[in-house]
């Protein structure tokens, strides 16, 4: 096993290479193949017919750029033993494994107040226990919980692989040039100092590239007014399902891994939840829509063939919230339609916001490092393209209705 080695064709970087027995356990552990049965985007397909990928394409290649990332790193001499440089990619390729069914679009709707980083970090607790401890470092790593900081922030800060991967991977699969970052010079920018991860003076224009590329993503893909749209629909048809079984009503049942969390989940995680939850993927949901399209709660079933057959809510985006005689009048005009009472009408007329915040500085930051040794976070560095914009969200307001 010490020199087996396996190598992955993937249609963005080419070859992947696997070569150590750690990172063979957790490909092939159960709860990383289910990853292939969850889309990276959620509904995004819907807009975008090419954005199919799944969540295991997503991990394995921000592993292949974390394995890209360490080697330049280990080139300019920063010290990284071969215990972390296994521990790094562990955690890289476990990163996403909380993620549910639908991925964003149903979080926090499963399990409630529960994020998907918790959930990763409470399996990967449950994996390492079965390999005896292999993951301590990586879990170490992933928590921030190690010396080393700058380990932390290859898998998770505001330069991370994981964004590298998403947005290069996102952007070849929607076909949205916008999100090509040029992920290889930003890591060949790399370095660390002071234990934290900082960028070469000379990738300052990579980095706003990055940033941009970003926000322009976040538009024109993730928060696309029909991806809302879709993914507001699934939010309602689960809300529906679930005040349906919480009164009891058993017609729903699927004989999946779905039932328990529609009848018997309390709230929390403990081990039967994880593991419940574990047997849950885009597939149950894909199979329980088409099921209850036939329901006989009219809600339900109207919400489940809209979905099905790409009947989606008509979505309108503004920068000021919605005048409430506007939204009223859209109320009426669905309660007449389709002859439900008030009660319900949230689910055929409703309004929310999208917010998009390129830059949070009271998260990580990024660093550029200077020539004289000077560091500088990137917000503060005087570029006209990048300095008024970069730390503003921009929140729109939209509503959703069914005609």
């Amino acid at each position: 096993m010490a020199n087996k080695r396996k190598i992955i064709n993937d249609p963005v970087y080419g070859f992947i290479t696997i070569n150590h027995p750690l990172l063979f356990h957790i490909i092939a552990h159960p709860y990383y193949q289910r990853l292939r049965r969850i889309h990276q985007m959620a509904l995004a397909y819907l807009v975008y017919p090419g954005a199919v990928h799944t969540r295991l394409h997503h991990s394995l290649g921000a592993y292949h750029l974390m394995c890209l990332a360490v080697n330049e790193l280990k080139d300019k001499g920063i010290k990284i033993t071969d215990e972390e440089d296994v521990a790094v990619k562990a955690a890289i390729l476990l990163h996403d494994i909380g993620h549910g069914a639908f991925s964003h679009a149903l979080e926090n709707q499963i399990l409630q107040n529960v994020h998907h980083e918790a959930l990763s970090l409470a399996i990967m607790h449950k994996m390492n226990k079965e390999l005896n401890g292999q993951l301590d470092t990586a879990i170490a790593i992933f928590t921030n919980q190690y010396p080393k900081k700058f380990l932390h922030q290859l898998v998770s800060s505001q330069l991370d692989v994981d964004r590298m991967d998403y947005l290069t991977r996102d952007s070849f699969f929607t076909g949205v040039s916008e999100g090509v970052i040029g992920y290889d010079r930003i890591i060949k920018m790399l370095t660390v100092h002071k234990e934290e991860l900082v960028v070469e003076e000379k990738g300052i224009y990579s980095i706003e590239k990055f940033l941009v590329a970003r926000r322009q993503m976040y538009w024109q893909v993730y928060l696309h007014k029909t991806v809302v749209a879709a993914e507001s629909m699934l939010i309602n048809i689960f809300k529906r399902v679930k005040e349906l079984s919480n009164n009891g009503n058993d017609s729903l049942q699927t004989h999946g891994a779905l039932d328990y969390f529609l009848y018997e989940y309390k709230g929390g995680v403990d081990e039967e939840v994880l593991k419940k939850f574990c047997e849950l993927d885009d597939t149950d949901f894909s199979f329980a829509i088409k099921k209850w399209s036939n329901h006989n709660d009219f809600v339900l079933k109207t919400l489940c063939n809209a979905l099905l057959n790409r009947n989606l809510y008509k979505i309108k985006l503004q920068y000021e919230a919605f005048d409430a005689t506007y939204i009223n009048e859209l109320q009426q005009k669905a309660m007449q339609r389709f002859k439900v009472d008030e009660s319900l009408i949230q689910y055929f007329v409703h309004s929310g916001t999208a917010i998009n915040t390129l830059y949070k500085t009271e998260d990580e930051k990024i660093n550029i490092l200077y020539k004289d040794g000077s560091v500088k976070d990137i917000s503060t560095i005087d570029n006209p393209l990048i300095h008024q914009t970069i730390t503003a969200p921009i929140k729109k307001f939209y509503i959703c209705s069914l005609e």
